[in-house]
């Protein structure tokens, strides 16, 4: 047993990694414990390494700081992969509407902090470290503390590390309190939220519908399927035809004649074009597919088709079948010619029934490959991630430049990559389960980490007067995002957009988990990723700001 002793009074990386993996393991479960239906979830991790922390858990910092930094990179790129896709057209909708919101709650916060400084008393060191902590950025922490050392005081850049270790855990669950809270002010239910988020949704994308399209334009009469398509590539998938009762799959070469009828998928917004160029139009048509024909899902999982055209891989050139829907990261989109096919699409095909087995084999439909980890351009983004975060933006005035940081740059790279899908070979896919895992052992991470490294003094700050900088912290917290909260909601806006907003504002990546337990859907994480970049970036900017200021 004197082996295992040491190990635990030991302070190498076996004994960090040996309560690392204990502070998780605790964490998680506390984190599960349910009181009148709230649970702390991820934040519970927190809790478990200041405790263990407390009562003398040994650890390496350097190991621990490390493994800090690298759990916040995996969150933060997992978070930006999942909302890429969706990142654009959001910021695009809303995005000016999120981002004054966060602002607003980053400016509120600052002022409260110069206030404690200006007219209370406050150390400005102290109260610099207390605001870093109080809205969870540890970024603002490292660059008001580089100002602090670059302007001879390294003395105060210790003591503002100290004030964000005590404001930071009652930053943390403040910011998830203040949801709780935001949700029993204005008694919102999340089933109802939900249901309005996804209408919301779908009103925003253009619906596709099945339609049934008589043809009655003499200018179609005689003209080829192929000749069809070119003419309303943009407007509607063709799936088969009917003629004289009989179905046909819609093969190059088969020549159109009066009274025929086209079945396929089109966008509500297209069905004018549609009656002007080919017909009468009945929207939902007949849906019931039988016969020799049937229509089926295929998972794209071929990496050799992936980022090709529908023209390019050319399934409806050498199979009578077609592919007439494509369902992708919760999107469903209208193929055309010139749609690309990504890893991991869900592409519906209608075509004749003995060949599905050949069409599901030429596409893939392998969950085992899709489960096979693409590593590669993972690490490929951490590390443009990581030099985009570290390039440094000169602003007149302050005595160091700012940074993204180790996380906004990350975030930034994950995101575009997200949306980009791919960059010439390299696909950037990624399964729900996957990013999930990525996005968990992330987060647990970091929070073990911050929970170890802020524990082993915590309680005796507490004694020798901290309660009150806990108090300054607690009026950063809160006052800034319940305004925020209750500004927003009487706007009418949904509430997990709310979180998102609130998560993303005081860059708090537990809140963000906490707001995703809420509702299986991308409100919460795309508010977060749109509000982000420009608020870590502010975060870091006042952090030097206010020290420039104070001293």
């Amino acid at each position: 047993m004197e082996f295992f002793k040491d190990l635990l009074n030991g302070s190498g990386i076996a004994t960090t990694i040996l309560y690392l993996s204990l502070t998780a393991f605790v964490g998680v479960l506390i984190g599960k414990i349910e009181i009148k239906k709230v649970k702390l979830g991820v934040a519970g991790v927190l809790f478990s390494g200041l405790f263990f922390a407390h009562i003398g858990a040994k650890f390496d910092p350097h190991v621990l700081h490390f493994v800090r930094e690298f759990g916040l990179i995996l969150f933060v790129y997992a978070i930006g992969i999942d909302v890429g896709p969706r990142f654009v057209s959001t910021f695009r909708n809303e995005g000016l509407k999120l981002n004054l919101f966060a602002v607003g709650i980053v400016l509120s916060g600052f002022v409260i902090a110069y206030m404690f400084s200006r007219f209370g008393g406050v150390d400005p060191a102290v109260i610099t470290g207390i605001m870093s902590g109080a809205v969870t950025n540890t970024p603002g922490l490292g660059a008001a503390q580089q100002a602090l050392v670059e302007l001879g005081k390294p003395e105060d850049a210790a003591i503002a590390g100290m004030g964000y270790a005590v404001a930071y855990p009652f930053g943390v669950i403040g910011i998830i309190l203040t949801l709780i809270l935001l949700r029993y002010i204005f008694r919102i239910k999340i089933d109802k939220e939900l249901d309005d988020y996804n209408s919301k949704l779908s009103n925003k994308q253009q619906k596709l519908e099945s339609v049934e399209i008589l043809i009655t334009n003499p200018n179609m009469f005689g003209k080829a399927i192929s000749y069809i398509k070119r003419v309303i590539d943009k407007e509607l998938v063709i799936s088969r035809i009917e003629r004289n009762n009989t179905f046909f799959v819609a093969s190059e070469d088969l020549v159109l004649q009066e009274g025929d009828k086209i079945y396929g998928v089109s966008a509500t917004n297209l069905i004018e074009n549609l009656r002007l160029k080919l017909g009468d139009v009945i929207i939902g048509g007949k849906r019931e597919i039988t016969g020799s024909l049937a229509m089926f899902h295929v998972l794209v999982t071929s990496r050799k088709l992936a980022g090709k055209t529908i023209e390019q891989i050319g399934i409806y050139r050498r199979y009578e079948a077609n592919i007439t829907r494509i369902f992708r990261a919760g999107i469903e989109i209208l193929p055309t010619m010139g749609t690309t096919v990504e890893l991991g699409d869900t592409v519906r095909v209608v075509g004749k029934r003995d060949l599905l087995p050949e069409v599901r084999n030429e596409l893939g439909n392998s969950v085992q490959e899709l489960a096979h980890p693409n590593t590669i351009p993972i690490f490929l983004g951490i590390f443009l991630g990581i030099i985009l975060g570290s390039i440094p933006i000169f602003i007149p005035g302050l005595p160091a430049p700012a940074k993204l940081g180790m996380a906004g740059g990350p975030l930034l790279i994950a995101i575009l990559l997200g949306y980009k899908g791919r960059i010439g070979k390299f696909d950037f896919y990624m399964t729900p389960g996957a990013n999930m895992m990525v996005k968990e052992l992330g987060i647990i991470l970091f929070l073990s980490c911050v929970g170890l490294s802020s524990g082993g003094q915590f309680v005796q700050t507490l004694k020798d007067g901290g309660l009150s900088w806990v108090l300054y912290g607690a009026v950063i917290t809160f006052v800034p995002i319940i305004l925020a909260g209750i500004v927003a909601r009487l706007m009418k806006m949904n509430y997990l957009k709310i979180c998102g907003i609130i998560s993303g504002a005081m860059t708090d990546p537990p809140a963000l988990e906490f707001a995703n337990s809420l509702a299986p859907v991308h409100a919460q994480s795309t508010a977060y990723a749109a509000v982000y970049p420009l608020t870590m970036f502010l975060r870091i900017l006042l952090a030097q700001t206010l020290i420039l200021i104070t001293f």
